[in-house]
């Protein structure tokens, strides 16, 4: 006859729920928040619409549409979680939750799992929106492939640098600079306006940034056309500012 044990048995949970459960969690507080959701929804869509009703001060939709879908990914894998982790660091918050079983590695790769989870949704619902209003985009297989590996290694990228500032400076300076530099590329970064719309001086230097090479590649991609530079562009961009990051992140404020 089995006996029945009802004794606790406690003990963490496996290393992968607990990094599903953090990142459920990060992405609630994340869409809680209003100002990351103005940044990760409103004013894309408020681009987006804009883009349609004034025609063409603001170019074609098919090609403002990938761009929007670019600053998507800017907004939520750079100044969401620059702003949220410095936050988080000045409270004290990393450290404790460091301290616990799901440890920093796990810490570290739910906040990228909850990142790519609200990126996903906020990608499809821009998508919708952009498809209703009359964008068509002509994919191929090749440059729909691309595409997604563009956004991944620019989101992974963009997360490193946005844990290198969160990491070293204090919450109110990283929230000033991260929506600093937030306005600056996205009205000269070459994310949303095409390198073709600006002087030909600064489009060697344009061509260089990680938002410029987002923003080309998605809109030639959604053209149905592969361009090899901004997988260069942003592959470089993730080596230095993961290697930053992983170098000067400090736990503590």
């Amino acid at each position: 006859m089995t006996t029945l044990s009802f004794a606790p048995a406690p003990g963490a949970a496996p290393a992968s729920r607990r990094v599903v459960r953090h990142a459920l969690v990060e992405s609630r507080l994340l869409l809680r928040n209003g100002e990351q959701l103005l940044l990760a929804l409103v004013i894309p869509l408020a681009i987006l619409v804009a883009g349609r009703v004034l025609g063409g001060r603001f170019g074609s939709l098919d090609t403002l549409a990938p761009s929007v879908l670019g600053l998507a990914v800017w907004s939520s894998a750079f100044t969401s979680v620059a702003i949220a982790t410095g936050f988080e660091r000045r409270y004290g918050v990393l450290e404790r939750l460091a301290a616990t079983p799901l440890g920093r590695s796990g810490l570290l790769a739910g906040k990228a799992l909850a990142v790519f989870l609200v990126l996903l949704g906020q990608l499809l619902l821009l998508t919708v929106a952009a498809l209703l209003l009359g964008w068509r985009p002509h994919f191929t297989a090749g440059s729909l492939g691309l595409a997604v590996l563009l956004v991944l290694l620019s989101t992974a990228g963009f997360v490193c640098l946005a844990l290198l500032i969160a990491g070293r400076l204090r919450a109110e300076v990283t929230l000033a600079l991260a929506n600093l530099v937030y306005v600056v590329l996205l009205v000269g970064g070459g994310l949303v306006l095409p390198l073709s719309r600006y002087p030909a001086a600064v489009r060697p230097v344009l061509e260089v940034l990680p938002t410029a090479a987002l923003g080309e590649g998605l809109r030639a991609a959604t053209a149905g056309q592969l361009l090899g530079w901004p997988l260069i562009t942003t592959s470089t961009w993730l080596l230095v500012a993961g290697l930053a990051a992983w170098k000067g992140f400090r736990w503590t404020a």
